[in-house]
């Protein structure tokens, strides 16, 4: 008889991300989107000032690597503020 486990995995955030307004939200989205798992990206702009954007970044996949997506936007020159919603999922895993 096999022993079960439970995982979990993050499957959406809900990000609120302060960036530079280059690189534009398009090819913001598009680097977000080429992390292994991201299955799909939704950026809104919330608010615009001189030098930045205020964004909320919905990003939906499976087993999101917060790390790697934190990673990614620092180094596009952008900084998360908050992380306002996360969904997780949990899976019975098999010993």
């Amino acid at each position: 008889m096999s022993e079960q486990t439970q995982r979990t995995t993050i499957v959406r955030l809900v990000l609120d991300v302060l960036k530079p307004h280059n690189p534009n939200i398009i090819d913001f989205s598009r680097s977000i989107a080429q992390i292994r798992g991201i299955r799909r990206v939704d950026a809104s702009v919330i608010e615009v000032d001189v030098e930045t954007e205020t964004i909320k970044l919905i990003i939906e996949g499976s087993e999101l690597d917060v790390s790697k997506i934190e990673e990614v936007i620092k180094k596009l020159g952008a900084a998360i503020h908050s992380i306002d919603a996360v969904v997780i999922e949990k899976s019975d895993v098999k010993k």
